[in-house]
């Protein structure tokens, strides 16, 4: 029995020798090194949670102060976004732009009034001297209907003929026409109805004879036709 024990006992020795001479070196080694780094290399994700600590901890004592955040956290297309303001030069020339509209449009209405009201002046005038020479032309007209048949030849009464058509034409050329009355509707507009007379020879309303002839200067009445209207 004695026996038996040492020989089992010297070949468990001999497999114990056998496996240690059978580890890779290297391979010790290499776990050696990694407990090493281990042991050596801190938690990433440890130092990254530290960091993001400091950084909230750092804008917390900013917002304390009264400093606003950075600008690269903050949401630059938020809704409540304030504007920004305007530039004072940009004011500025909004501003005098503003205001030369402003004025050239004034300008414009003043040149606009001034031209009528000086058409207007100058109408007004025109009409003051057309009215002056009407009963020169009056005048005129009653002596040449006075003048006998046998003595329209005579180159006196031919002169004065000649004379009034010219200051007929003048007037025309200035605008100045005369208002047709006779045989035509009764205009109140155009026409004063002084007589009224029953005549079956006239429609209603119609103008019989003409007592004054009347004129127009530019559409405008310088003055009424006096006529005699038939019922």
């Amino acid at each position: 029995m004695e026996e038996k024990k040492e020989y089992e006992q010297e070949t468990q020795e001999q497999v114990t020798e056998e496996t240690s001479e059978t580890v890779d070196p290297t391979a010790a080694d290499a776990a050696e090194d990694g407990a090493e780094q281990t042991a050596e290399t801190p938690d990433e994700s440890g130092e990254a949670s530290a960091d993001d600590a400091a950084d909230e901890a750092a804008d917390s004592a900013d917002a304390a102060d009264g400093e606003a955040p950075d600008d690269s956290k903050a949401d630059k297309g938020g809704f409540f976004r304030k504007k920004d303001k305007k530039d004072k030069k940009d004011e500025k020339i909004e501003e005098l732009t503003d205001r030369v509209k402003r004025q050239m449009a004034e300008f414009d209405n003043f040149r606009k009034r001034t031209e009528k009201e000086k058409s207007q002046m100058f109408e007004t005038g025109a009409k003051s001297i057309i009215e002056k020479v009407l009963p020169v032309i009056d005048n005129f007209e009653r002596g040449l209907a006075a003048v006998p048949e046998e003595e329209k030849e005579n180159p006196f009464v031919d002169g004065m003929e000649k004379i009034y058509r010219q200051m007929m034409t003048v007037l025309e050329e200035a605008g100045v026409k005369p208002i047709e009355a006779e045989g035509k509707e009764f205009d109140p507009n155009l026409h004063n109805a002084v007589m009224h007379i029953d005549d079956e020879n006239f429609g209603e309303n119609i103008v019989a004879e003409e007592f004054q002839k009347g004129y127009t200067y530019r559409d405008s009445v310088v003055r009424h036709s006096m006529v005699k209207v038939a019922n």
